[in-house]
């Protein structure tokens, strides 16, 4: 409705949701969130939520490191290929050159009589070997020789050199055949020392020399050591091509033109055109084993990734073996990759656990706020009763302390006592914020002011505590009995003594015991006051109990009975002690 121009809005809410709607427009506003719902899972997981956003991260980081070592794998396992084949291919091409030059050179000495050292000069050359070996140690020619022959053979090497030439055999060698060395080229003083070595004395080379003398073309040695091609400890193989002579009888072996290659310099003349020289490389006479290895290019580490190519080398079967640089290790990237994603995902932990203690934080503050507002709203309706009940007292107050003097001054002076009561125990309950008081400290305030000099006042009791509304109503009765005790009672001469006791007649109601001795003597026919009829009118009704007063000779008793109320809205500031913590 419109009221002189305002527009007026009325709050209603529903479940957790806040409507406003305004009545005398056209629109209205839909449902709002409350502040803070989108963060309540915060709140309600405040160590969940940071742990799991972490392990997501690091879940998404660690993907994605497998996803770049797996890439980075196949791209090394693809360059080991690449490497395997471009060894094995140049490998192979030196071995096929060298078994063609072989080749060459035993349809070149089959077609003479006799291999003579011009003619083996001439055809060496004309290969070039001094010049380009390509991983091979030279070429030589070794000559079928029987043993009954031998001294002349001898002759006519040394003739035809020009020096010393002398056949010599393994120790435990024997037979009628012999395969000496008879020439080699390249003419170098290692390559001299080979001169009139019986091939055939060793059993290795025996065994190449025979299988290419069985099927008329190159054969392979296996693993075998130059100890007289070259050096004493490199590991190497021969190729032994047959050369035979067409005659009467028949085809006859006349020798074998052969190539040493040292496995070492074999190998490297392939590496020589790789760009991939970080990785792993070796050469084997059959498997994989340390007894087959013949030559290693092995920089790399022994990381376990290896692949395998065969090869075949004058009808032998050769082993290469590529192995990755990487030992175990993440790439630069992976690293790069890890670092960065760890990083993320302790920043995102660390601002998730940010927002959920602000969360929390917001949470207990709006918790505070609504309690407050609560306490606030709770603490205006008991005001307003406190107040309302005050008024009240005092009302009955002035009504009967009119009615029972007609004197100004004496009218001003109880009403100010009996305000000044009420003022006390007001006092005590603003101490206790409107709390709970105990009957000791209300009975001790409204005897303040005659607890001094020889007063006999004595208090026993349990502690017990009391309401607001019922503290007021007992520090009423007590000050018009304290105030009767000094003007006409117990404390209005020396010697008297006041005794208040207390105790719990149920759990629910305390009874107090008023006991004045030592006064002057009572009166029992005596005229009902204004104290009497205060205590047993308006104390009584706001207690809701009866109070027994009695005039006894002896001194003034009086019975009350006060009830000790459950604890209710009146505990505001311990309510906000427990929302606070």
């Amino acid at each position: 409705m419109w009221n002189d121009g305002c527009l007026l809005w009325f709050p209603s809410y529903q479940g957790e949701r806040e409507r406003f709607v305004m009545y005398g427009s056209t629109e209205t506003q839909v449902e709002k969130e409350r502040q803070g719902r989108a963060g309540r899972w915060l709140v309600r997981f405040p160590r969940a939520v940071p742990v799991a956003i972490f392990l997501a991260v690091a879940l998404v980081t660690a993907l994605s490191v497998v996803a770049i070592e797996a890439g980075e794998d196949r791209r090394e396992r693809a360059v080991m290929r690449e490497v395997a084949q471009s060894v094995a291919s140049a490998l192979d091409r030196r071995g096929n050159q060298t078994e063609a030059y072989l080749r060459a050179g035993s349809a070149l000495f089959a077609t003479a009589d006799e291999v003579r050292l011009p003619l083996f000069r001439r055809f060496a050359s004309e290969l070039r070997l001094d010049a380009d070996s390509r991983g091979s140690e030279g070429i030589g020619w070794a000559q079928v020789v029987r043993r009954e022959n031998l001294d002349a053979f001898e002759r006519t090497v040394q003739t035809e050199r020009k020096g010393p030439f002398a056949v010599r055999s393994e120790p435990d060698a024997s037979g009628d055949v012999l395969v000496p060395v008879t020439f080699f080229k390249p003419d170098t003083e290692s390559n001299r020392r080979v001169l009139g070595y019986d091939f055939y004395s060793d059993s290795v080379r025996r065994e190449a020399m025979d299988e290419a003398a069985r099927m008329a073309r190159p054969a392979a040695t296996g693993k075998l050591v130059l100890s007289h091609e070259q050096r004493g400890d490199a590991s190497g193989f021969l190729i032994f091509m047959p050369v035979f002579e067409s005659g009467e009888s028949g085809r006859q072996l006349m020798g074998f033109i052969y190539s040493p290659f040292d496995a070492q310099y074999f190998l490297s003349s392939a590496m020589d055109i790789l760009a991939h020289r970080q990785l792993g490389v070796r050469l084997y006479d059959g498997p994989a084993a340390a007894a087959n290895l013949l030559a290693a290019h092995a920089p790399a580490e022994e990381s376990g990734n290896r692949i395998e190519q065969q090869i075949r080398i004058a009808n032998r079967a050769l082993l290469i073996e590529i192995e990755s640089a990487r030992a175990g290790t993440l790439s630069p990237l992976s690293m790069a990759t890890l670092l960065f994603g760890l990083a993320v995902a302790s920043l995102l932990m660390m601002l998730a656990r940010l927002l959920t203690r602000q969360a929390m934080e917001d949470e207990a503050s709006l918790a505070f706020f609504e309690e407050q507002n609560s306490i606030r709203n709770s603490l205006t309706r008991e005001l307003n009763h406190r107040v309302k009940n005050t008024l009240a007292s005092i009302v009955s107050v002035i009504s009967l302390t009119r009615r029972r003097t007609d004197d100004l001054d004496e009218f001003a002076d109880g009403l100010e006592g009996r305000v000044r009561a009420l003022s006390a125990t007001h006092d005590l309950l603003t101490q206790s914020d409107w709390g709970t008081t105990p009957v000791r400290s209300v009975i001790e305030t409204e005897l303040a002011p005659y607890s001094g000099g020889d007063a006999g006042i004595r208090l026993d009791g349990p502690a017990v505590e009391l309401a607001p509304n019922d503290a007021l109503s007992l520090g009423l009765a007590v000050h018009e009995l304290a105030t009767n005790a000094a003007k006409y009672g117990a404390l209005s001469q020396p010697g008297g003594s006041v005794t208040v006791e207390w105790e719990l007649e149920a759990e629910e109601l305390v009874r107090l015991i008023w006991i004045e001795r030592g006064g002057p003597k009572v009166d029992p026919e005596r005229k009902s006051g204004f104290g009497t009829d205060l205590i047993q009118k308006i104390v009584a009704h706001e207690l809701r109990q009866p109070v027994a007063l009695r005039f006894d000779p002896e001194g003034v008793s009086c019975t009350l009975r006060v009830p000790v109320r459950v604890r209710g809205a009146f505990q505001i500031r311990e309510r906000l002690a427990r929302l606070s913590d």
